[in-house]
Parts: structure tokens; C-alpha cells; sequence
């Protein structure tokens, strides 16, 4: 069964390096080849035990082991139905071309250029200087028509009006239970990071507005606790998180856009290819150009 499983999906995996086997949770034969598999095709040891989870469901849901069936139900996964009783407030299914920039100026400039989604990554230890971007940020976006998504400072976020948060799982794990509910309450958008399969039934289990996935491509700019995802993981993920609209990111360009769409996924988010750009109003253009032709 494990092999049948190799020779059915190793070609999309060549890639990643084999990782070592995390000590089974199941005596179940469907759990224990998949595992031994995902684990030979470079899937982290939580990643590879929430697939071999989703496969021995998979297996009883159908009466039968199929190798060539990679599980992508979300109920296989432990997925909460959606629309959700406690889910975050709704943001558009395709959230188009999504900007992350590194201030207000920044956020004004690309909402004006028709952008419609742009997220303020403001980086400071200073209270009172990320207060104010924040809130500069908010003002820049008024009457162009983008939403804005303030990462990490929620609070801060929340006071000053802003369309939506973006938390990394680091940020979602350190919420208490209250904080999750005041910041679901406030009506404000949330995205959350993700980075696997595990991170993601992490992410369902708050039901935000939005998945982000990634790093689909190696990038510079932050130091990343996993290996690039790729496009073959990528469809699968998209495949899995139907249900809730979905952002690529991860050292994506203009050259890549195509396969990312062919994905599935309804939002790509860029920092350097903008931020960089000679010229960021035409780059943005030529961006939501080529997002528009592949749809």
C-alpha cells in the first residue's frame, strides 16, 4: 500500500527531501502506509500524521483503499462544515491581488492604483509609531475600494477601524479563548498564515475569513520554520480549503501567476514584486492584468 501510494504521487513530490516517520498513532493499515509515504515524500512529521488521518477516513468513508485518491474532503480532515455558527466575518471569495507593504504610505499608494486588497506589515517595537500607522493606513484606504488587513496588531487594529487582521500561527496559538472571541465580535476580517496541513486544520478550528498558504517559493524575506510548499502541495491545499477563500504567497512574480491560478486559488499576495517594482503602479496593473486573463 505504500508503495502503490509512491507510485502514484512521488512524481509531484520529487522535490522534497524523504523525512523521517513520526511513531504511529493507529494500528489502522490505510494510516500506516500513508504515513510511511507522506513521510517518504517530505512531508513534515504533522503534516504527514494529519494526511495518514485523513487517508484511513478517507478509506472507511468509501469501504475501500484507493493509493491514487489523494484525500482532499474536508471532512476527512475534521474540517468544520461551512458556513460555520462561530466563523469570522465573510470577505469576497477572490480577493484578487493582495499587496503586503511595509507602511501607510505605502498602503495608500497601491489602494490608489486599484488594488483591492492590501495588508500594512508595519515593523516597530514602538507602540505609539505602530499606533499611528495603523491608523494612517486606515485613512489611506478610504474612498479607493481596498480592503485593508493590519497584521499582527489587532487591538490596535480594531480601534481604528480596520477592515480586517492577518495573524501568523504564532500569533492565532498565543490568543486565549477570550481574545479569540473579542476579536471575532468586532466584526474585523480575519486571515490567518498557514503552512501545512496541520496548520491549517489549526486555522479551521477559529474559522477566519480568509487561509493564506505558503511559502509556495523560496523568499528572502523572513526566516521560514518550513520548506517551500510548491504548486503540488498547493493544489492540494486548495483542493482541501474550498470552502474558504484562499491566498498564495510566498516569492511569487508576474512568471508565476498562471500556475498559481491554475491552482484553484483566488488571491495571490506579492511584497517584492511591487515593493521593488521600477515602476509599482504599472507593475500593479500588470499584475491584476495577468490575474484577470487566467480566471
Amino acid at each position: 500500500m505504500t508503495q502503490a501510494i509512491l507510485d502514484q504521487h512521488g512524481a509531484a513530490f520529487a522535490d522534497f527531501p524523504a523525512q523521517a516517520a513520526p511513531a504511529p498513532t493507529s494500528s489502522d493499515a490505510a494510516y500506516l502506509a500513508a504515513l510511511a509515504a507522506c513521510s517518504q515524500l517530505g512531508f513534515i512529521a504533522h503534516d504527514a500524521e494529519c494526511v495518514a488521518q485523513a487517508w484511513q477516513q478517507q478509506t472507511r468513508r468509501t469501504g475501500a483503499f484507493n493509493a491514487a485518491q489523494w484525500p482532499v474532503e474536508p471532512a476527512d480532515f475534521g474540517l468544520q462544515p461551512r458556513p460555520h455558527g462561530q466563523s469570522f466575518a465573510a470577505c469576497p471569495k477572490d480577493l484578487g491581488l493582495y499587496a503586503v507593504l511595509p507602511d501607510a504610505a505605502w498602503v495608500g499608494r497601491m489602494a490608489r492604483a486599484g488594488v483591492p486588497t492590501v495588508q500594512l506589515r508595519f515593523k516597530s517595537d514602538d507602540p505609539e509609531a505602530i499606533a499611528a500607522e495603523v491608523r494612517a493606513s486606515v485613512e489611506a484606504v478610504k474612498g479607493t475600494g481596498a480592503n485593508l488587513y493590519i497584521n499582527d496588531h489587532w487591538r490596535i487594529a480594531i480601534d481604528a477601524g480596520s477592515y480586517g487582521v492577518h495573524l501568523g500561527q504564532e500569533d492565532l496559538d498565543a490568543l486565549h479563548a477570550d481574545e479569540i472571541r473579542t476579536l471575532r465580535d468586532s466584526g474585523v476580517r480575519l486571515g490567518v498564515s498557514t503552512h501545512g496541513y496541520a496548520e491549517m486544520v489549526r486555522a479551521d478550528a477559529v474559522s477566519p475569513s480568509y487561509i493564506a498558504m505558503g511559502a509556495v517559493y523560496p523568499t528572502t524575506l523572513k526566516k521560514m520554520a518550513t520548506v517551500p510548499q510548491g504548486v503540488a502541495r498547493l493544489e492540494r491545499y486548495a483542493q482541501l480549503m474550498r470552502d474558504y477563500p484562499q491566498v498564495a504567497i510566498g516569492g511569487i512574480g508576474l512568471a508565476q501567476f498562471p500556475e498559481i491560478l491554475a491552482t484553484g486559488v483566488g488571491s495571490i499576495a506579492v511584497v517584492r514584486a511591487l515593493v521593488n517594482a521600477e515602476n509599482p503602479e504599472a507593475t500593479a496593473a500588470e499584475l491584476m492584468a495577468a490575474m484577470k486573463a487566467s480566471v
